[in-house]
């Protein structure tokens, strides 16, 4: 029942803020929108906190208006809002996959968002190039997934190189962040779990790595902490 009814608001307040998100667009500021999304995220946390029993705990320290790159793994459809919530305004790498929620185009290109396409790698890549222009004179975090999707709970995807593209033609130093959130809220499932779940920003990568020992170390990093955690919310 408990997850029936969180289900229900959950996706009914992401209507309503997908409506307002789409009006703020039409602004001739950016900030409106921003303003609308971070909420959405701060009303999800809310949502998963009293209505699921989900408690989201943040451990390390979230890079707020900081100009590194956040690279995350992503479990759960929350990952998104929740990261827009704790570390505010980013810019943020995004799969086209996304483009099957409405109304979602106009609102992903006037938040400044980059969208790649997931399955066409070399337009992806293309794509992403052109953002990084872009971004070099912005210094907000870039929040991007490694994976490019969601990973089930103890399954570690193949890492994608847009985040050494990144890296390395940025020269930004990148915070990796490990969740268990996958045991609370399993991929597309329906059932959520109530009990505490981790979101932890850990220690950052000094730019300048060459891309083997990079991608090595973000993956280990990355990978290592999330089993940790998975095995700290099932005890």
């Amino acid at each position: 029942m408990r997850s029936l009814v969180f289900n229900i608001l959950f996706w009914g307040l992401s209507a309503l803020f997908a409506l307002a998100c789409y009006a703020a667009a039409w602004l001739p500021w950016r900030g409106p929108l921003m303003a609308v999304i971070i909420a959405y995220g701060a009303t999800t946390r809310f949502c998963m906190r009293w209505v699921a029993g989900i408690a989201v705990e943040v451990r390390g320290q979230p890079p707020r208006g900081e100009p590194v790159i956040i690279a995350a793994k992503h479990q759960a459809y929350a990952d998104g809002p929740l990261m827009m919530a704790i570390a505010g305004d980013l810019n943020f790498v995004i799969g086209n996959g996304i483009e099957k929620f409405p109304l979602v185009n106009r609102i992903v290109q006037r938040a400044g968002a980059t969208m790649v396409d997931a399955q066409g790698h070399n337009r992806a890549q293309g794509a992403l190039k052109e953002s990084i222009r872009q971004i070099a004179d912005d210094h907000r975090p870039v929040l991007i997934y490694p994976e490019g999707g969601m990973a089930a709970v103890g399954v570690t995807r193949r890492y994608r190189k847009g985040v050494y593209m990144l890296y390395a033609e940025l020269g930004r130093s990148v915070v990796p962040v490990a969740t268990n959130l996958g045991l609370r809220w399993p991929e597309e499932e329906w059932d959520k779990h109530p009990g505490p779940a981790v979101i932890e920003f850990l220690e950052p990568i000094p730019p300048g790595l060459p891309r083997e020992i990079f991608m090595q170390r973000l993956q280990d990093t990355i990978e290592t902490r999330s089993r940790e955690l998975e095995s700290e919310g099932r005890s």
